[in-house]
């Protein structure tokens, strides 16, 4: 008997994956077990394991195809010599399906253009997809007309008496090809559903102007975008467009904090379970701080403003792919050590792809540090819906005043982005200001 790959729900707050990669191919034969496709969620990558013993019969969902929900059938294995029919995979909306299938379903690029000179998965039935192969039509050229931009037999039949249709472009785009004797036929476009716009107008008439000296050549690489290289350019855009973000710079004295930091390591010699840095004073710091300013520690999710009770930490990891933030749960309640040892936990844990998806998920506070490298301060960028970030630049010795006199003192400047929609800058810069007494005194950390 047939079973059915479902999609898992991977933790309490997924609702929805990527499907990155399938392991194997239709036809294949797969064990109970085995590794069977990879699926993204929250910037993490899990690899999904076969629920059954037998023959990889049917994909129902290709890679690359995002917003795929918890409990989608994705494939069909059948038992070694049963005979199953195949089945139609349900049509997606445009937001469903990867970007070259979109396109094509717009009337955008085409096969033809898909990098690496892949075919793009549409959305068809299979008589369409028939009557094209018969008819020699390219189906990924055919304006789909069914539910989602589902290609339908009509619409195959429609473009081989046709031929394409007209390329789609905005008006503006239309006059300035005219004004410039642009081919819309030459243009690819990069609007909404594939349709032209003036910018593309522009880059084809510049690139036909300077004629071939003014090309760059063929690249030296092609990376697609895709994985977690995807999911952070995506959150980033969107983080920028959702929130009006402002950031605060200010630097810190941070001897006392580094001769705290020296003294605990002295005092745990040999202890490889726990290893001090300033990051870990600095969550511990922004924990209590966050305590005193709740506004801070707040989500906007709609209409509304959730100010948190706990803190929940996030804490940057640099990856070679990307970058990922676990979140270190109830900061507020833990202690110095306590913060270190499950830091360090989650940091080593994410370097490994060994987190579990709640464990990137429900922070209200983010915290990300480049001190181990030749930056001072930067902009960091808000992660959606929480209304602070805290960036760490690396420590430098300066001069600075204390009693009246000029000496060197190691300092470090903190970058503080935030969401001006949610709170202004005064309260912010008090934020900063009452995290900066902790890190200047951090003995009243660990009273």
């Amino acid at each position: 008997m047939a079973t059915k790959v479902i999609l898992p729900k991977l933790g309490l707050t997924m609702k929805k994956g990527r499907i990155v990669r399938w392991l194997k191919e239709e036809g294949d034969r797969v064990e109970k077990g085995e590794p069977l496709y990879e699926v993204e969620t929250e910037k993490i990558t899990n690899q999904i394991e076969s629920p059954a013993t037998g023959i990889l019969f049917q994909i129902l969902v290709p890679a690359g195809r995002k917003d795929v929900p918890v409990g989608a059938v994705l494939a069909i294995i059948a038992e070694p010599g049963e005979k199953s029919e195949r089945i139609e995979a349900p049509p997606l909306s445009p937001e469903g399906l990867p970007e070259t299938s979109a396109a094509a379903a717009g009337g955008g690029p085409t096969a033809a253009g898909a990098p690496g000179g892949k075919r793009p998965f549409v959305p068809s039935s299979p008589a369409a997809r028939r009557l094209a192969r018969e008819l020699g039509v390219d189906i990924s050229r055919v304006p789909g007309t069914g539910p989602g931009g589902r290609v339908t037999e009509k619409d195959v039949c429609r473009f081989h008496e046709e031929g394409p249709p007209p390329p789609r472009a905005t008006p503006l785009a239309a006059a300035v090809a005219r004004e410039h004797g642009v081919d819309l036929g030459s243009v690819t476009g990069t609007g909404e559903g594939g349709k032209i716009t003036r910018d593309d107008v522009l880059r084809a008439a510049f690139r036909a102007e300077a004629g071939p000296e003014a090309s760059a050549g063929e690249p030296a690489e092609r990376i697609p975008l895709e994985g977690m290289r995807r999911a952070i350019a995506e959150n980033m855009r969107e983080s920028l467009r959702r929130t009006s973000q402002l950031t605060l710079h200010t630097e810190v004295d941070v001897t006392e904090a580094l001769a705290l930091i020296e003294r605990l390591r002295q005092a745990r010699t040999g202890d490889d379970a726990v290893r001090f840095s300033l990051t870990h004073v600095v969550v511990l710091a922004a924990a209590r701080a966050l305590r005193r300013f709740p506004r801070m520690n707040s989500s906007l999710v709609d209409d509304e403003i959730r100010v948190h009770d706990a803190v929940h930490v996030g804490i940057a990891v640099a990856l070679p792919e990307g970058l990922i933030v676990p979140v270190l749960r109830d900061a507020h309640r833990k202690g110095l050590e306590q913060i270190a040892r499950e830091v360090r936990d989650l940091a080593r844990r994410a370097r490994q792809g060994a987190l579990e998806v709640d464990e990137t998920c429900g922070g209200t506070f983010t915290v990300t540090s480049l001190a181990g490298t030749v930056v001072d301060g930067f902009t960091p960028i808000l992660r959606p819906p929480e209304t602070g970030i805290l960036g760490v630049g690396r420590v430098v010795p300066r001069p600075v005043a204390r009693d009246g006199e000029v000496c060197v003192r190691p300092v470090v400047t903190l970058s503080l982005t935030f969401d001006h929609g949610v709170i202004d800058g005064a309260p912010a810069a008090e934020f900063l200001g009452a995290l900066c007494g902790y890190l200047e005194h951090p003995a009243t950390l660990l009273a």
